[in-house]
């Protein structure tokens, strides 16, 4: 069986370098909010070409705790509205209405299931106040038009990179184009800790200020709280963990890419809506990180049962949109056609970077030999 992702695999490769730092931390003895948190801090900054990152618990407490400084900083109210993908995981969601500000759905670019500049504008009322980019799958949302617009009308642009890691455009990278960004180091993500840890990353030093101090139980100084706070801290061995792997994020990412381009060229079952196109460059792949390699299949589960049977995993990235959700039961009966047809078809195929060319054509040859009588995507 080709797995969907060795974790196991992907970190024996760096086992030496990992346990070596682990070690360090063990021994220095010193376990929190140390010298290793701030050496990621600076390193991961200095990759995404921000001036500032605060190491936070995880990625939905980066998003949340972002938003919640920008009400403490007065930019932001509870009420004001946030314009998000309707077709992304729901910590997006959760970011919001944990602030209680108000979830404005919605619908993805048909063709890379992102946000785009028409359709926020379209969503737009004079509660507008937030932009959360959702960078859905690794890939880029067109963040020039985005930022464009968002200057345009005075509003805030908060990018989910939770997925994006590495990606960019134009030599900008995911974290480095609106006025703060999110980032997950779940393990499964580009690059993941050993264990939950996410990162704000910003050019704005009085948000970074606030963003630390809230996630400290509000406090900069100890036993002094400006803020009602959180505990939501990257300790000093995820961050020692981290900074070994980022060294290894591109290589990794390149390998990603050429398993995009390779399944992209040699998949040609009509029945598979592919997500980037076989005349695709690998420069023009910078602007996608691929997290996952999605799919569209109108029979989504006949093929993941097909490629189950072929000794291939696969995954569903995600089988019920936010709106549909027990947790926003009064968003039940909304209908976002688009999104709900999305939800219905995506299918994730194995995209590990330690796969190896035959398991590649493995993948490929079995997406390939997929039959059902109903080609129409």
């Amino acid at each position: 069986m080709i797995p969907f992702l060795d974790l196991k695999s992907i970190n024996s490769q760096y086992r030496e370098e990992l346990v070596e730092a682990a070690t360090r931390v063990i021994d220095s003895g010193w376990y929190i909010q140390g010298t290793e948190l701030g050496a990621f801090e600076k390193e991961f900054a200095e990759y995404c070409g921000t001036e500032y990152c605060v190491g936070v618990a995880n990625g939905l407490d980066a998003l949340t705790l972002t938003l919640r400084a920008w009400k403490e900083m007065g930019k932001i109210k509870e009420g004001d509205e946030v314009i998000v993908p309707a077709n992304t995981y729901v910590a997006s969601i959760l970011a919001i209405t944990e602030n209680g500000l108000t979830p404005v759905l919605v619908e993805p670019d048909e063709l890379t299931l992102n946000l785009f500049a028409d359709g926020i504008e379209a969503a737009l009322s004079p509660r507008t106040r937030v932009v959360l980019v959702v960078h859905l799958y690794g890939r880029l949302a067109p963040m020039s038009d985005i930022m464009a617009l968002a200057k345009a009308h005075d509003l805030l642009v908060l990018e989910d990179s939770a997925q994006a890691h590495g990606a960019g455009i134009n030599g900008k990278k995911a974290g480095n184009w609106g006025n703060a960004s999110g980032f997950s180091f779940y393990p499964g993500k580009n690059l993941g800790a050993l264990g939950d840890a996410g990162a704000v990353t910003t050019n704005d030093g009085d948000l970074a200020h606030a963003v630390r101090a809230l996630g400290n139980y509000g406090s900069h100084k100890k036993y002094e709280n400006v803020y009602q706070g959180v505990n939501s801290r990257l300790d000093e061995m995820q961050a020692a963990l981290l900074r070994i792997k980022l060294r290894y994020l591109d290589v990794e990412t390149l390998r990603r890419r050429q398993i995009a381009l390779a399944y992209a060229q040699g998949i040609g079952n009509r029945a598979v809506q592919q997500p980037i196109s076989a005349d695709e460059t690998m420069e023009r792949l910078k602007c996608h990180a691929f997290h996952l390699y999605v799919v569209r299949s109108e029979q989504r589960n006949a093929l993941q049962q097909h490629l189950q049977n072929a000794g291939v995993q696969t995954m569903i990235h995600y089988p019920i949109p936010p709106h549909q959700q027990k947790a926003y039961a009064n968003w039940n009966q909304h209908r976002f056609p688009l999104t709900e047809a999305v939800h219905g078809k995506v299918l994730s195929l194995p995209i590990s970077p330690v796969m190896t060319d035959a398991e590649v054509n493995v993948v490929i040859e079995a997406v390939n030999s997929f039959v059902n009588s109903n080609c129409t995507i």
